[in-house]
């Protein structure tokens, strides 16, 4: 498995065999725009919820038209947002297993973190693939089941630095880079982050926006 850090939460993960390698992108949304719209192509799109930051849905429109046979899955909130567009898609909620090109998905956690007690919480469904690699959105949900790499969000009007942590610690991974961090300096989070998972034994890659890690 390859990862390639756009920015913010977008991803693009190849994954697969080496006959036959499978492009996914993850929440492609407006702190992306400028490095997801270079993409050419990809197999599958992964969205875990409508905030703007992880869905730009003009964006995601001209990705298709570029790659008009990747599969979009999404929650079901997203989904009817979509479904409004006419655009096909497949929903994944908690609990749910897909097989698709190859590729192992699990839909993980049902909603967004509290940003705010009287604010509304909206739907957020993390993703494991491959049974790997574990993006969890926008929440700090527990997978119930062994993470080897976490896509580790780690700051945002939800999150505090000492709950990514913590969280980082509860699930223990082989390793964990920084999403998320759209929102604050380059690399500003990362040496705090990197000190504590160190020295509890997890590797902390520190993934910038354009940089690339391959899983071993």
């Amino acid at each position: 498995m390859h990862i390639k850090k756009l920015n913010h939460c977008c991803m693009l993960i190849e994954t697969g065999t080496s006959n036959k390698r499978i492009k996914i992108m993850t929440d492609p949304g407006i702190f992306s725009l400028e490095q997801h719209d270079k993409v050419a192509h990809v197999d599958i799109v992964l969205i875990t919820h409508e905030h703007a930051d992880h869905f730009h849905i003009e964006s995601l429109k001209a990705l298709l038209q570029r790659a008009p046979d990747a599969a979009v899955i999404a929650n079901s909130s997203v989904g009817d947002i979509l479904a409004k567009e006419g655009i096909k898609h497949h929903v994944m909620k908690d609990g749910d297993a897909l097989d698709l090109k190859g590729v192992h998905l699990e839909g993980v956690g049902n909603e967004h973190a509290i940003i705010y007690t009287t604010l509304p919480r909206m739907a957020n469904t993390g993703f494991f693939i491959d049974n790997k690699l574990f993006y969890p959105g926008d929440a700090l949900t527990d997978p119930k089941k062994s993470v080897d790499i976490l896509a580790l969000p780690i700051a945002g009007p939800w999150l505090k630095i000492s709950d990514a942590i913590e969280y980082a610690l509860t699930l223990k991974p082989r390793v964990a880079f920084p999403v998320h961090d759209g929102i604050v300096p380059k690399g500003f989070m990362y040496p705090v982050v990197e000190k504590v998972l160190t020295e509890q034994g997890i590797d902390f890659i520190k993934l910038e926006a354009g940089g690339e890690y391959e899983v071993k």
